[in-house]
């Protein structure tokens, strides 16, 4: 088997040679790396910069921001994936929504927001860019897919911190920084360090990602795999233990609105290929799937329990 995870320039993503890479990589792998992605360099230096930064900080300070669960912004060290807790800290942002839900700022970091914000809204455009490149090879009219994303989607930017064997870390005996998992949005985009730790099960075996110089990982997560009717495949992955040298990664996750209704697009269904899925509301998945994060509030939803019966 080629173990090579494919890399895709997309200069001219509208071009047929760019699409079809795109429908290959998606249907053999559902993850992959980019270049010619159009986000700037500095920028995403300077989230990194601040990242680390930020887990530097004493204990103290970071859960003064703490995220709860009524507010999913802010820092966390008990995540988990599975039920299980994973080896990691994290920062989320998202943007405000009610009362509640609001983004938590570390203090006395002046330069943090901005480079979130600038970042969050790169990630943004180039995921959309992929939702429509991915709803073309699916034959979906221009703009179908991008209704799910109305008035207003539930997108956020995570910041990941994987302290290695000898540094501060979540109170877990897991060996894992992230346990297996798909991810239940639509698109998400990684910006990687070089230190090896991410892992795509593939082919019956793990297959580590190696980040190369100025790419970004792009992975397929749950809704395009309903949207495909199985065509494509939202991959199967982790993050495996860094050894004593700590990791850093900063996903951005293209999520739905939270009224978004989403199936098997009617250009992926025929005779030959009936509807895999029942209709799924975004709000209603991503409650049960954010309680299991938070905290070990039962089992986690999976998209197999949506499944339409043979």
């Amino acid at each position: 088997m080629n173990t090579n995870i494919p890399v895709i320039d997309l200069k001219d993503i509208g071009s047929r040679q760019t699409l079809h890479a795109l429908d290959e990589a998606c249907r053999h792998w559902g993850l992959f790396q980019v270049v010619g992605h159009g986000i700037k360099a500095e920028g995403i230096s300077a989230v990194h910069d601040e990242m680390r930064n930020f887990f530097a900080q004493p204990q103290a300070s970071k859960l003064a921001i703490s995220r709860s669960q009524e507010n999913p912004w802010g820092y966390y060290d008990q995540e988990r994936t599975g039920n299980e807790i994973d080896r990691k800290q994290v920062f989320d942002y998202g943007p405000a929504d009610g009362a509640t839900q609001r983004p938590q700022w570390p203090h006395q970091a002046p330069g943090f927001k901005s480079a979130m914000l600038e970042h969050y809204a790169a990630c943004e455009r180039l995921a959309f860019v992929f939702v429509e490149a991915i709803g073309h090879n699916l034959g979906a009219k221009p703009g179908l897919l991008l209704r799910s994303f109305q008035p207003s989607h539930t997108s956020f930017l995570r910041l990941n911190y994987f302290p290695g064997k000898h540094g501060e870390s979540a109170a877990t005996e897991s060996a894992l920084g992230i346990n297996p998992h798909t991810d239940s949005g639509a698109v998400t985009v990684l910006s990687l360090d070089q230190v090896a730790g991410l892992e795509v099960f593939v082919q019956e075996q793990w297959v580590p990602v190696a980040a190369q110089d100025d790419a970004l990982v792009i992975n397929l997560g749950d809704v395009v795999q309903v949207w495909s009717n199985d065509r494509y495949r939202a991959p199967l992955h982790r993050v495996a233990g860094s050894g004593n040298e700590a990791r850093y990664s900063a996903p951005f996750f293209l999520n739905p609105a939270y009224s978004a209704n989403y199936e098997p697009l009617h250009s992926t269904v025929d005779k030959d290929h009936p509807p895999r899925y029942h209709t799924i509301n975004w709000g209603r998945f991503r409650e049960l799937r954010t309680l299991g994060d938070y905290d070990d509030y039962g089992e986690e939803v999976r998209l197999s329990q949506y499944l339409r019966q043979s």
